[in-house]
């Protein structure tokens, strides 16, 4: 069986590093924590699970921060978390069958990492990234920001999930301060520095940057989708709902029509007042070529939202009995939701008085 190596750079992790050391730390051999400069408990907390504790000098580089974690690995393979990550039982288990069981030509293994709830718990948002490398390959991080691994070879995508369990935390502008001090962006570089100067509501700096990014071309597909989402975010913060329209429709550059995207197209038809070309757009997210499986995605666009919406649409075109079978369909997925609780209760209101008349 092969053996696992942990490793972890950290830094004021203490209110979560427990969770997340506690969840993996009968799968792994060894485990190496590298703290970038830590003022709380959190280099005391980690040398109650492993005496393998490093400090290394932050240079605001993430990459070069894990590329140090993974040089001190000494397994065949290693597996990267950050400290708010956590393996739920299920996942545990999982895991550790993965370990015995996996073969020693494989080089990479992606897992799901789930990072959006709905109120009950439910998974919401997912990707897929490389979580487990083979130490021998020394595959190495790139970019000092939104870090990324350069991994090639044999593949396996598992569906263990890492769950992303956020503490509390402010936007910082920590990433934003690393990305303008670097004298050139890479592809990558420019539309994370984008997503940073969305998230300071920076919007028509980071309208500049996204059409930087997708005017250059280079981009990586979901990133060049992802960036065209995110212009029409910035557009309609400074209610430019056309050009908004506009960069929803780009996204069918790269790929076909994906549930978000049509949900995100319908939103602006209704914002138009077009409640036809809006449903149009709602019932195509429901189409099974219309979902996601790649980059970040919420499983939501594909069913629930547009079952919602359609059943709100129907019913205001006076399509009653339509917007009814799309509210089951909705009252199906999330019955607790509160959307459905009222149309539950409205639509009790609406059959009873419709038939007392």
């Amino acid at each position: 069986m092969p053996t696992w190596s942990l490793a972890m750079i950290v830094k004021n992790e203490a209110s979560v590093l427990t969770r997340c050391l506690d969840s993996i730390k009968n799968i792994v051999d060894e485990i190496i924590i590298v703290d970038t400069g830590s003022t709380d408990e959190t280099v005391e907390m980690a040398k109650r699970y492993t005496d393998k504790v490093y400090h290394f000098e932050w240079v605001d580089d993430f990459s070069k921060a894990r590329n140090y974690s993974f040089s001190k690995a000494t397994c065949d393979y290693i597996i990267w978390l950050d400290a708010d990550d956590f393996f739920d039982e299920e996942a545990q288990a999982e895991l550790l069958k993965l370990k015995t069981s996996l073969d020693i030509v494989v080089d990479v293994v992606y897992l799901k990492y789930n990072i959006g709830f709905d109120a009950n718990g439910n998974v919401t948002t997912s990707s897929r990234r490389e979580r487990i490398v083979k130490r021998e390959k020394n595959f190495q991080w790139k970019e000092p920001v939104h870090e990324c691994m350069i991994v090639s070879g044999n593949t396996l995508n598992s569906d263990i999930a890492v769950t992303h369990g956020e503490k509390s935390r402010t936007h910082s502008r920590r990433n934003l301060d690393i990305y303008e001090k670097q004298d050139a962006l890479t592809d990558r570089g420019r539309f994370y520095y984008g997503r940073e100067l969305k998230t300071h509501e920076r919007y028509k700096d980071a309208i500049k940057m996204y059409e930087q990014f997708l005017n250059d071309g280079r981009g990586w597909k979901e990133d060049n989708i992802r960036a065209c989402i995110d212009l029409a975010d910035c557009y309609i913060a400074i209610e430019e709902q056309e050009s908004a329209g506009k960069a929803l429709f780009q996204t069918f550059l790269y790929d076909k029509p994906r549930a978000e995207t049509c949900c995100r197209i319908g939103q602006y038809f209704l914002a138009k007042g077009d409640d036809h070309q809006a449903a149009y757009w709602y019932d195509l997210a429901l189409h099974p070529n219309s979902q996601q499986e790649a980059g970040f995605y919420n499983k939501d666009f594909g069913s629930f939202i547009p079952n919602i919406q359609l059943c709100m649409i129907f019913f205001r075109i006076g399509e009653y009995d339509l917007s009814y079978k799309y509210h089951l369909k909705a009252q199906a997925l999330k019955p607790n939701d509160a959307s459905v609780l009222y149309n539950v209760a409205y639509f009790e209101k609406f059959f009873s008085e419709r038939e007392a008349n």
